[in-house]
């Protein structure tokens, strides 16, 4: 039988309380800057179960401001921004050096919050994405030096060629350099954080970026 998109739809539920806890939040005792809050939510993230709480929606727009979305992986945040990677040639890549600002979101629905980031992009000095390649897996070593992301595939034997030869390669030379691989960093103008309410009461407490520091503001939900 054919599922009904929106009798599926309509059976679903948010936050359901079997597997979800949504925090009070009080936005009036929240630290002076996001990124001690985000490390903060994001650290109760983990201990609360979130499946992969480290993957990130990521936006871009292309040079016509076409817009974009995927998900990626958090590869850090600090001062400097936070962090993510790609191949300076894939169209997110291509994106950011036609376009260099983009946003993120992290949802995390085990305790009904989300964090939005957004504001300029940056790309780290070489080094440094050579660094963060080197740290990671071999599976992702191999999935860098297979190359050629977005681009057009003629069959799945090709990719499996290509992947095949690159598992080699970064067995054998786990410290093989991949100069299209890129770290860039998003330096925040605003962040928001979202904390979810079981009366539709959602605290939305969003930080800006001003000449002495941040600024805060509530809004509605």
């Amino acid at each position: 039988m054919e599922t009904d998109l929106h009798e599926l739809l309509r059976s679903l539920r948010v936050w359901d309380p079997a597997v979800t806890e949504l925090p009070p939040f009080d936005p009036a005792r929240a630290p002076g800057d996001p990124l001690t809050l985000f490390t903060r939510w994001f650290a109760e993230a983990v201990a609360a179960g979130q499946s992969e709480p480290h993957t990130v929606s990521l936006a871009t727009a292309d040079a016509e401001g076409w817009p974009d979305v995927r998900i990626v992986m958090l590869h850090g945040a600090d001062a400097d921004g936070w962090s993510f990677a790609t191949h300076a040639d894939s169209r997110k890549g291509r994106h950011l050096a036609a376009r260099p600002y983009a946003a993120l979101v992290f949802y995390w629905p085990v305790l009904g919050r989300q964090v939005r980031v957004r504001g300029p992009v940056a790309v780290a000095p070489a080094e440094e994405a050579r660094a963060d390649l080197r740290a990671r897996s071999t599976g992702a070593l191999a999935a860098a030096l297979t190359g050629r992301q977005s681009a057009p595939l003629s069959t799945p034997d090709e990719l499996a060629r290509a992947s095949g030869a690159a598992w080699e390669q970064a067995e054998r030379e786990p410290d093989a350099a991949v100069p299209s691989w890129t770290l860039y960093r998003l330096r925040p103008d605003e962040v928001e954080f979202f904390q979810g309410d079981a009366r539709r009461r959602h605290v939305r407490l969003a930080y800006r970026r001003a000449e002495e520091g941040w600024r805060t503001q509530l809004l509605w939900p």
